[in-house]
């Protein structure tokens, strides 16, 4: 079985391709089936997400290319970007993934936020399609790297002072 432990710069050809879900893309260690058959064991550091065209190097030697799966979508469209950005607020209150790209959203589909997205005045279709949701402010090619990576490390320590006397409950 052949064993992926590192992301590869893109090399001039692949060997296999590896075709994943949104979930199965933000596991950093799980064992998977190539296309055309073999298995590949995927072991890569904590917090990995793959995205669709990232090159995984195996033991062997060897290139995988990574593509996303099409899932089922809900895609909610509009010209009016306050509309939009008042929807993705909503959805972002709810901790739903959403992948924002020019005059649209895009979320897993479910009914319940369809209808959600629909009251607060847009309407929603369904599409089959690759999901790539943002990835956060602190993942990976986001807002700050180095403070994602070092926030877990090191949560008392700050270069600032600030009171910690909070009212106390009576």
């Amino acid at each position: 079985m052949l064993r992926a432990f590192q992301l590869s710069k893109a090399p001039s050809r692949t060997d296999g391709v590896l075709v994943l879900d949104y979930d199965a893309r933000q596991k950093h260690r799980f064992l998977a089936t190539l296309e055309g058959g073999g298995e590949l064991a995927v072991q890569l550091p904590r917090g990995s997400v793959l995205a669709d065209g990232d090159v995984l190097e195996t033991d062997a030697g060897t290139h995988v290319l990574v593509r996303a799966a099409a899932e089922t979508l809900s895609v909610a469209r509009s010209s009016d970007m306050l509309l939009l950005a008042r929807v993705a607020y909503h959805l972002g209150n709810r901790h739903v993934a959403l992948e924002i790209a020019p005059g649209c959203v895009k979320y897993r589909h479910d009914h319940v936020l369809d209808a959600m997205v629909r009251r607060l005045g847009l309407e929603v279709a369904s599409e089959e399609a690759a999901f790539s949701p943002e990835g956060g402010a602190y993942a990976k090619g986001g807002y700050d790297d180095h403070a994602h990576h070092h926030a877990g490390e090191h949560a008392d320590e700050h270069p600032h002072s600030h009171s910690h006397d909070h009212a106390r409950e009576r």
